[in-house]
């Protein structure tokens, strides 16, 4: 088995646009579903954390997900999300390495 790529972030909104933010991170797992080099894009949240949004993400390699985001509809989620972003308190966690696992829908 190969190793693969691993993002894990808690992205923060302003007060108030999480449910925002959710939608548009959602739309990016859409717009991956057709990446034959994404194997896993999963976006949650906290009942506690309102304005908060998780996400993890499995790709080929670390070269996989830095092509993802040139994807003009992703670039364009981006674009939307940046206005809604509180930097100050979103947090990305390392790049970790996967040896194996389960994740199924």
């Amino acid at each position: 088995m190969m190793n693969r790529f691993c993002k894990f972030g808690k992205l923060q909104a302003i007060k108030g646009e999480g449910k925002t933010l959710l939608d548009i991170l959602l739309k990016a797992s859409e717009e991956l579903q057709t990446e034959d080099t994404c194997f896993c894009y999963i976006v949650g949240m906290s009942q506690e954390e309102p304005d908060v949004v998780y996400v993890y993400e499995v790709w080929e390699d670390k070269a996989a997900h830095e092509n993802s985001l040139k994807l003009e509809p992703v670039k364009g989620l981006i674009q939307e999300a940046m206005p809604i972003l509180d930097f100050s308190k979103s947090t990305n966690y390392p790049d970790l390495t996967i040896y194996g696992g389960k994740a199924n829908f």
